[in-house]
């Protein structure tokens, strides 16, 4: 009998992200803000001083240390990954059995049901109601299906709608589920309950370095769970997970705490400004339909003809995310955002 591909694989799609250039690149929620020379010169001198013939430290402990020290945490319950990404694939591989039910929210990031189909879990979806979650909701669909995981962003990508910490919590406390809260935009709001792991041993919080610390080419993020979980997750992932490469440059980058600081209100001020100019915009311009207020360092938009919108943007060499009839934007420099509210403008004629 010939080899049959499993079921499971057949109906996967890959993540298509922007690969085309764009003179202003807003469809990736990075930071538009590189790093300076002072420290990029000691990014430099700490690869400088990596053997590049020894595999990394399989715990990437002085980088755990780095990272528990900026989030006071203590190191010891990190785990660190290859972006976020690979935490969510390697929790949703090794905490579902085949045939299992992982619960997410719909809009949400998409790769949450990727990596659960592959790993041949069902997935069940919550809609929101006007793209607010609601933890009741949410605790009532987990008893209704049995949900044995549950994940989903906070604040959410792509709404920038946010959910408050006594609602995740709620949802921690009354559910049998473990609970995967992706905080990837966090730094940008309040409400974490990355000080919460301890209390809880159904509680997995993920961090990145890839939004607010303008760290997206060396992928790095961070699992954090009480001791239990922590253990388990090293012991499932691959030995040598974060190369050495990355965790000298995040060990280089995660000492200058003022200037990480800094870089997350920059970024927050922008997105004060972009979300300002598409608010007087709508005021102008009845095609958008709503805008929705933001705790991250995107907004959301509806816009009327929301298609022909996006790929007008792309004619004038600007990228974001066109998401069923949504508009994802990124906050840019001056200059970006300037450059977005004077295309729309112009487009919305």
């Amino acid at each position: 009998m010939a080899y049959q591909i499993p079921e499971k694989l057949k109906k996967l799609q890959a993540y298509e992200p922007v690969t085309e250039v764009y003179k202003v690149r807003l469809d990736a929620n990075e930071s538009f803000i590189d790093l300076p020379d002072e420290i990029r010169k000691e990014v430099l001198e700490a690869i400088s001083q990596v053997e590049f013939n020894r595999y990394p430290d399989p715990e990437a402990k002085e980088l755990c240390q780095c990272f528990g020290e900026f989030f006071q945490v203590d190191s010891r319950l990190l785990t660190a990954g290859n972006g976020s990404d690979e935490l969510i694939s390697l929790i949703v591989q090794n905490f579902l059995e085949p045939g299992q039910t992982m619960l997410t929210v719909s809009p949400d990031f998409s790769m949450y049901g990727f990596y659960a189909q592959a790993a041949g879990a069902k997935v069940e979806i919550l809609d929101k109601q006007d793209m607010v979650l609601c933890a009741e909701d949410m605790i009532q669909k987990a008893r209704e299906t049995g949900a044995e995981l549950i994940i989903f962003s906070n604040p959410c990508n792509p709404t920038a709608l946010k959910l408050e910490r006594q609602d995740i919590l709620q949802i921690v406390a009354q559910t049998d589920a473990l609970v995967v809260v992706d905080e990837a935009y966090m730094d940008f709001s309040e409400g974490s309950v990355l000080d919460e792991i301890e209390n809880y041993g159904n509680l997995i919080v993920l961090k990145t370095c890839s939004k607010a610390f303008g760290m997206a080419a060396i992928r790095l993020g961070f699992a954090a769970a009480n001791e239990e979980i922590t253990r388990i997750l090293k012991a499932a992932k691959s030995p040598y997970n974060v190369n050495s490469l990355t965790q000298a440059a995040g060990c280089a980058v995660l000492k200058h705490r003022e200037y990480l600081q800094e870089c997350t209100e920059k970024i927050k001020e922008s997105v004060g400004e972009l979300y300002a100019g598409l608010k007087a915009l709508k005021e102008k311009k009845q095609q958008i339909r709503k805008l929705y207020p933001t705790s991250t360092n995107f907004v959301y938009v509806d816009i009327k003809a929301g298609e022909t919108v996006f790929e007008g943007l792309k004619k004038a060499g600007i990228s974001v995310r066109f998401m069923k009839g949504y508009l994802r934007i990124c906050a840019g420099s001056q200059r970006e955002n300037q450059e977005i509210l004077q295309s729309l403008e112009n487009l919305l004629q």
